[in-house]
């Protein structure tokens, strides 16, 4: 846990220092500090100060909703897409544009939760109907149904619309430039709610890992456990795509790397968890700044790079196989 601190303190300090005009540490220290009026102190404070606090919550967010199901699906390759959480939010959004109901975070984020949640009502529904109920297999097989059945309405739509879809495109791509100070405080009521729904349910995850049965005999009641962790990871989901828009991987990659640094079960992996996507999310961001200077690749595009090698060490591994 300390070296995860640490780690995102150095990604904190990357962010707020480094792009397409290089901020001393010093002078960065001395803005947030002291503040001024120098061009040095404007660049930290009004654009690279809410663009990080954005990286560290959208991160944290998709990290531990990452860890969250992958308890709740057994599935050591689920990621917030896994239940169609992430096309339901996109579909809520494509849907706020195309009706100009919103315009921003402060409209996306109430249809992009609404999508998410339909979206896991859905999967739920249609995994816990016939035998054995919602397993893990059958979560994971009408996640993924789902996922591209919303993915080619919303495509459907964006096609045939060229104003929805230009206003879209900036989003779709996952980004945290052009995030203000307002952003985060938005965000924070649906971190701070879906964060303590996971958390409240980390003896039970643990559980779960031994199989619904095992579970049932600890005591733990096994429905209301997997309702509650998703319902939480669908709250930090939908917060995140609509802040950041769909940032690919983080949710993937990171609980794996925080279950290999500590064995403490998940009242240790999702904390570790919300450490490791703040940074991974903000290094990311921060070397889509400096790859192709001074242009910028997004963050979405630089975590996609980053996890498809990883997917493919999972796939490869005979524990992600079986």
């Amino acid at each position: 846990m300390v070296v995860a601190l640490l780690l995102t303190l150095v990604a904190v300090a990357l962010s707020l220092a480094v792009g397409t005009r290089q901020v001393p540490l010093s002078a960065v220290l001395d803005a947030l500090v002291h503040g001024g009026g120098s061009r040095d102190a404007l660049v930290v404070r009004s654009l690279r100060l809410p663009r990080t606090a954005v990286g560290l919550t959208a991160g944290a967010a998709l990290g531990v909703a990452g860890a969250a199901l992958q308890a709740v699906t057994r599935n050591p390759l689920a990621d917030p897409g896994i239940l169609g959480l992430s096309q339901g939010a996109a579909a809520g959004v494509v849907f706020a544009i195309t009706g100009g109901l919103a315009n921003g975070f402060g409209g996306y984020v109430w249809f992009a939760f609404v999508g998410a949640v339909v979206a896991a009502c859905l999967v739920y529904a249609v995994a816990s109907r016939g035998r054995g109920g919602a397993s893990p297999v059958k979560l994971a097989l009408a996640g993924t149904a789902l996922s591209a059945m919303v993915g080619g309405a919303t495509t459907v739509v964006l096609t045939s619309s060229s104003a929805t879809l230009d206003q879209f495109r900036f989003w779709q791509v996952g980004a945290l430039s052009g995030r203000d100070a307002g952003t985060v405080g938005q965000m924070l009521p649906f971190l701070v709610a879906g964060a303590l729904l996971v958390l409240g349910c980390a003896r039970g995850l643990d559980a779960l890992a031994l199989g619904d049965d095992t579970a049932r005999a600890l005591g733990h009641k096994v429905r209301r456990v997997r309702v509650c962790a998703a319902l939480g990871a669908t709250v930090l989901t939908a917060a995140a795509v609509a802040a950041a828009g769909p940032i690919a991987f983080i949710g993937l990659a990171v609980p794996h790397l925080a279950r290999r640094l500590v064995a403490g079960g998940h009242r240790w992996t999702l904390p570790l968890s919300a450490l490791l996507g703040a940074a991974l999310l903000l290094a990311a961001d921060v070397a889509g700044r400096v790859v192709r200077a001074p242009a910028e690749v997004p963050a979405g595009v630089m975590t996609a790079l980053v996890g498809v090698p990883v997917l493919v060490v999972l796939v490869r591994r005979k524990g992600a196989a079986s």
